[in-house]
């Protein structure tokens, strides 16, 4: 038992470590791993390689929890568990390759303008034909039918040198912010197949907890069927099988969300959607993430230092600022243009092997270059112009500060949201054990006790009543669910809280490598 709780863990780890890499956001590359991660119980070993500061604890309960159940007939079973589920969260998920082609497409921009100095070169023929009036350089108009004829190319250059400048900066800063967004969308995707896998396991449970209690409360209509006449009125049968028809309808409806659950957990993970999902895990699995104890001040700086949406909205101010300084330079730096001149009209073929003659006549071919280079300082609009684009940028900016600036207090929220989540689940799920534990001996000794019977004035009458025994397995049937919701609760508080301080699993592999 010990070295299989110990391989789940690094499984979970590597799991973790798979489903949220991705090239190191720049600027970020050396940022340590702070999170004092949830000790580990003593039945989980150290595995050699694997980070000691996250693992998953099964809780030792003092109680027998109920067999899971197992898929019904026309169900089509599906194993899985949570390491598997997370390294697929990595894989499939049809956000992430929207995230993925957003950086490619970011990247081909970035490649654009690297290359915005280089000319356009065409490669082609000009045929030139004239018939009729023309007017020479020094007014004169004449009659002429001409014709010419060239083969040949030219580089074609019409770009400004702000642009070729800062254009470059921009589109790298853009690179950056989508990368992070990549890291967000696969931190969310995470975020997103955990509580799906979690409201899965949920499910299972609470179907296990309805059939326990169904079970139970069977057991308890065969005995109150048994018992001599005039100890239980007729009526405490008929409200007896009443309490079997509404626990059948609670292993209904349990399924039901089992079956939602699955298909909602396979459409994240796009697996078969008709398939019902069998964690291998048992649904009272708990895992810990990140140590309760942390202080919430501490948490709320590491997700400012490491949330990849933050790193993103950087990225963006800084695009912007590249873009205000190009327009601040841009009246003072000329842009370039280069064109070619060897044919009538300019700006087609410069250099090449050209002929032609009167009328038809294509003759006294040879070669012929003809450029035109020209440096063009641009007042837009007398200078007017350049001030607007000017103050548009320096919107743009603010723009982005504040986003900056709102993201950063929407990121601090999160932190003491999901703080709040994880330390109140905690203490629900020992609330809620020690409930079930207690529900679980009330429900044995109601049934034990009712065929037994005690003598009051002479008379006999049983320990427990059946409405009494009714009661304890109602009282059953909901610890059964809250435990099950507590830590459900609890695995999902934490994923939350994961998310939400921006900490990727491959910096814990970084460190890791780090103390080798």
């Amino acid at each position: 038992m010990p070295h299989q709780i110990s391989t789940y863990c690094r499984f979970l780890t590597a799991a973790l470590a798979g489903c949220v890499f991705v090239s190191s956001i720049p600027g970020q590359e050396n940022q340590p791993a702070r999170v004092h991660f949830g000790k580990p119980i003593a039945l989980i070993e150290r595995v050699p390689g694997t980070p000691a500061r996250t693992a998953q604890r099964l809780p030792l309960l003092q109680v027998r929890l109920p067999d899971m159940p197992a898929a019904q007939t026309g169900d089509r079973p599906l194993p899985i568990n949570l390491p598997t589920a997370l390294q697929l969260a990595g894989a499939n998920p049809l956000d992430i390759a929207l995230a993925s082609q957003r950086v490619n497409a970011a990247q081909a921009e970035l490649q654009r303008a690297k290359v915005l100095w280089l000319p356009t070169i065409y490669f082609g023929v000009d045929y030139y034909r004239h018939d009729g009036k023309l007017q020479d350089v020094v007014g004169d108009v004449f009659n002429t039918n001409k014709s010419s004829f060239m083969v040949g190319a030219t580089p074609n250059v019409v770009f400004a040198v702000t642009d070729a400048i800062y254009s470059p900066l921009a589109a790298k800063q853009v690179v950056r912010a989508r990368q992070a967004d990549l890291q967000a969308t696969r931190n969310d995707t995470l975020l997103a197949v955990a509580e799906a896998y979690f409201n899965v396991q949920q499910a299972r449970g609470e179907v296990a907890g309805a059939a326990d209690s169904l079970r139970r409360t069977e057991e308890m209509v065969k005995k109150i069927e048994k018992l001599v006449q005039g100890f239980s009125p007729a009526v405490e049968k008929n409200r007896a099988l009443a309490e079997l028809a509404t626990r059948r309808q609670a292993v209904e409806t349990a399924y039901e969300r089992w079956q939602t659950a699955s298909a909602t957990l396979n459409r994240l993970l796009r697996l078969d959607a008709a398939a019902l999902v069998q964690p291998a895990e048992g649904p009272h699995l708990k895992v810990d993430l990140v140590e309760p104890g942390q202080s919430v001040d501490d948490l709320i700086a590491l997700g400012l230092t490491n949330r990849p949406e933050l790193a993103s909205h950087q990225a963006l101010v800084q695009a912007t600022l590249a873009r205000l300084r190009r327009e601040k330079v841009r009246p003072w730096v000329p842009s370039v243009l280069i064109r070619g001149a060897a044919t009538n009209p300019a700006g087609s073929l410069a250099a090449g092997y050209f002929g032609g003659g009167v009328n038809d006549t294509l003759s006294n071919f040879g070669g012929r270059n003809s450029i035109d280079l020209q440096l063009l300082w641009e007042f837009q609009n007398l200078g007017l112009g350049n001030r607007a684009l000017v103050k548009q940028r320096e919107a743009e900016n603010q723009q982005a500060l504040l986003t900056l600036f709102g993201t950063q207090d929407f990121v601090a929220a999160e932190v003491v949201q999901a703080h709040a989540q994880a330390t109140r689940a905690q203490k629900r799920h020992r609330h809620a054990e020690e409930g079930l534990k207690n529900a679980l001996i009330t429900v044995e000794k109601n049934l034990e006790g009712l065929q037994q019977t005690r003598n009051i004035g002479g008379v006999l009458v049983l320990v427990f009543r059946p409405f009494e025994v009714i009661a304890a397995i109602q009282s059953l049937d909901q610890a059964y669910r809250q435990f099950y919701t507590a830590v459900a609760d609890s695995n999902r508080a934490q994923f939350r809280l994961y998310r939400a301080i921006g900490q990727p699993a491959q910096d814990v592999v970084r460190e890791t490598a780090r103390e080798r």
